[in-house]
């Protein structure tokens, strides 16, 4: 637990800009204060009960959507059976696939491995992503959980914090890994603005007080309430997956509960603008 990879690694699994030639790129852009999001879990690429592999589509409708950064959990980077068993399985790993020619920066965390392949946790990126790591935060050995945290290079900012996150199903492994998200936040900058996304299977709502301590803030929550139902897609009951943020403001944060969304995973993406 709470072992970072090391950048031989993240140097395989992304692209890293080196920080200066980052700085350099961005200073000659002008400064960009709205960063449109989208978050994920993606279900390795197949839809609701594993009938399709619709990756094809989830691809072309997330680029429909014009987004800045995407997080994305349940990513294959490899997957040799299924490779075997679909004409259409991509040959580069999933988030490379959706990242294509629009997110010309990925970075990927690998959190579970196995003798056909691996899946984990990506964030793809407009944006140069400066460096990145994965905290392994697994309880145990029955689930494998990470934390993907990129450190994004956005005009006009030194650093802008971005974790994608995907905890675990029982509710003592769930409150282990808020602790460890709280306390990789609050080793951040307090000025640095700072992004979390992805699937917290939290379904009993405690996140928010924990993440309270570290003065993050939930989008949904803010402008609505209460966090956005997004599981399952195609009749969302639970309210799973979440954005929160800090030193950043949000709008329109909305579900994307119809179709084709319905149909490509069997969780519903949320969507919001972030203002930096």
């Amino acid at each position: 637990m709470n072992i970072y990879a090391d950048s031989e690694k993240n140097s395989r699994e992304g692209i890293i800009i080196p920080e200066k030639e980052a700085i350099k790129l961005t200073e000659m852009k002008p400064d960009v204060h709205t960063l449109r999001l989208l978050t994920l879990n993606m279900h390795k690429g197949f839809n609701i009960l594993n009938r399709r592999f619709v990756l094809p589509e989830l691809r072309d409708a997330v680029r429909s959507l014009s987004t800045d950064v995407v997080f994305l959990q349940e990513v294959h980077g490899s997957h040799n059976r299924h490779a075997l068993r679909h004409s259409n399985w991509p040959s580069v790993p999933q988030y490379e696939f959706l990242a294509d020619s629009m997110w010309p920066e990925f970075s990927y965390g690998r959190n579970a491995v196995y003798p056909d392949g691996d899946h984990g946790n990506a964030l793809l990126s407009k944006y140069p992503i400066i460096r990145f790591r994965n905290l392994d935060v697994s309880i145990g050995t029955i689930e494998q959980r990470g934390l993907l945290h990129s450190v994004l290079k956005v005009p006009g900012h030194d650093e802008v914090h971005a974790i994608c996150v995907h905890l675990g199903l029982r509710e003592n492994h769930r409150q282990q890994q808020l602790i460890l998200l709280q306390e990789l936040i609050e080793s951040f900058s307090p000025t640095s603005p700072v992004i979390v996304a992805g699937d917290f299977n939290d379904w009993r709502q405690r996140a928010d007080k924990i993440l309270s301590t570290a003065n993050m803030n939930e989008v949904f929550v803010s402008h609505y309430g209460k966090p956005a139902k997004s599981f399952p897609a195609r009749w969302p009951l639970l309210c799973l997956d979440r954005i929160y943020i800090r030193n950043a403001s949000a709008s329109n944060p909305e579900v994307l509960s119809r179709k084709p969304w319905s149909h490509l995973s069997d969780h519903a993406p949320l969507i919001v603008e972030i203002h930096l």
